[in-house]
């Protein structure tokens, strides 16, 4: 994940090297940033992610998408602990 820090890139959106498939690692949970993409509808203009203006191309609605189908809707108070969880491990 590239970010513009400076430079000045064309709006072409490069693919991943893995050809735009989704990793089954990223699907396997709700992530905060997932939570974010579905509570606004998957609006690319209201994401920050377009806003930092990244380099790749976004998969975060095509992953939306699976996390629904094989994880159901979103538990926003436990994908908030789990976060928090996370970022505790990280620190021990």
């Amino acid at each position: 994940m590239f970010k513009g820090y400076g430079h000045k890139f064309s709006d072409e959106k490069f693919e991943c090297q893995t050809q735009g498939v989704i990793s089954d690692s990223i699907v396997q949970n709700w992530t905060l940033q997932a939570l974010a993409c579905y509570k606004i509808h998957s609006n690319c203009d209201l994401c920050s992610i377009k806003k930092a203006k990244y380099s790749f191309k976004c998969q975060m609605r095509r992953i939306v998408d699976i996390l629904l189908k094989t994880q159901g809707l979103p538990d926003e108070k436990a994908i908030i602990e789990q976060s928090k969880k996370s970022k505790i491990d990280e620190v021990a």
